[in-house]
């Protein structure tokens, strides 16, 4: 069992330069070579854009770390940088051994070499023998489920037997780090819950895990200890429970940050101008009704829809209501006010929040904690309720015992 540090990280920065959306980009090949022409001194102007500034931590091994904060806290990034993916701007890194990794969908394999192959060739980028490769090949094939299109090229693979296999890869071959983004949830739920017991696993062996996800849940039940970031920056690392406190505390600022319309994400070509929900209150059988308003824009070219996501109190998304799956399309040209009533589910007893997307290839508004609304503690079920029958579920629901 390795002691001693995993992962040392001092001063970490990443900045990217973004093109500067304000300059004339020309759409055509003849449309370039003219604007050249007219404006031969022109050169192209960017944006700086911080994804992660100050960032300082250390990690033992045997630990598994997960890694949390709101989209576009830098977590991704963060895993980018520490498995050398992409460099960092200023910073520097130690890394107490070999790091396998799992980020995205599509990264690490070669689509056009087959599944035997691409396992061969992860095991050789991390330096290991061909030896050391055939000793755990098959347990990686084992694991992974995909022993019947080992000579398939993987470019033919599903999402999820890549997930799997690449999974199964990373977390078989014998690196002393493992990191691994939230591509699990492409996964079914029986792979998911075997990839989590072997991390456990991995963890236990004395090796580092660090784990990004939204699934608060899954970070209680994987992690011993976490660290969340918010706008690229360390808001605090310690033990998994300091930090979802931390995590959950930080709701109410986002909610008045996004507030201000121009301070949300997005291209600002739409915005809403008032999200709210009907009654703040609810029963758990209660329909859930919320409101939005989107003012007209004349200029806005095509019609876009909505995406309403309800989050419980640790940022969990219970539901995504998305205007596609009822083909319900908004024109831009009009004031729009939408009405979404949300049934047939119930809502365990708690405090929920609502983002509120307005999109059409890319997102328009992204406002996150728009509204928010409690459940109440009344149930629909007999009074003589065990609340302990009730504990750590998601939703409710309506169900029968009947004896056969």
């Amino acid at each position: 069992m390795a002691t001693g540090t995993a992962v040392s990280v001092s001063d970490l920065s990443k900045v990217y330069r973004i093109r500067s959306s304000s300059q004339h980009r020309p759409t055509r090949a003849t449309e370039a070579i003219m604007h050249r022409l007219r404006h031969p001194l022109e050169r192209p102007e960017f944006e700086e854009f911080s994804a992660l500034s100050g960032i300082n931590f250390e990690i033992p091994f045997g630990e598994a770390v997960g890694i949390i904060g709101r989209n576009g806290a830098g977590k991704s990034t963060l895993l980018k940088v520490l498995t050398r993916i992409t460099a960092p701007t200023t910073g520097r890194i130690e890394l107490g051994g070999r790091v396998g990794s799992l980020l995205e969908v599509g990264t690490g394999f070669h689509p056009e070499l087959t599944g035997r192959e691409n396992i061969f060739l992860n095991g050789a980028l991390l330096g290991m023998r061909r030896s050391e490769i055939t000793r755990r090949f098959d347990e990686i094939v084992d694991f992974s489920g995909v022993a019947k299109f080992l000579e398939t090229p993987v470019k033919r693979y599903s999402s999820g037997m890549y997930v799997r296999l690449a999974f199964s890869v990373a977390a078989h071959l014998e690196t002393e780090i493992l990191a691994i983004d939230e591509v699990l949830a492409v996964g079914d739920a029986e792979f998911r819950n075997k990839s989590l017991a072997k991390m456990r696993d991995v963890a236990k062996d004395g090796r580092t895990v660090l784990y990004v996800s939204h699934q608060m849940a899954t970070v209680t039940a994987l992690c011993t200890q976490a660290i969340f970031l918010a706008g690229g920056k360390l808001v605090h690392s310690g033990s998994v429970d300091d930090v979802l406190e931390m995590y959950r505390d930080s709701f109410e600022t986002v909610a008045q940050t996004t507030a201000v319309a121009s301070r949300r994400p997005g291209t600002g070509e739409l915005r809403a101008s008032d999200v709210r929900v009907a009654d703040t209150i609810f029963t758990s059988v209660d329909d859930k009704v919320i409101e939005i308003d989107v003012p007209a824009n004349l200029e806005s070219i095509g019609s876009y829809f909505i995406s309403c996501h309800i989050n419980d109190a640790n940022g969990i998304v219970i539901t995504k209501c998305d205007s596609r799956l009822v083909e319900a399309w908004f024109d831009p040209e009009h004031d729009q006010q939408v009405q979404l009533t949300v049934s047939g589910i119930w809502f365990a007893p708690g405090r929920y929040t609502i983002d509120v997307f307005i999109c059409r290839m890319g997102i328009l508004d992204a406002w996150e904690g728009a509204a928010t609304f409690e459940v109440l503690p009344e149930l629909p079920y007999p009074e003589t309720m065990n609340d302990e029958a009730i504990q750590g579920a998601l939703v409710l629901s309506d169900f029968e015992y009947a004896r056969r």
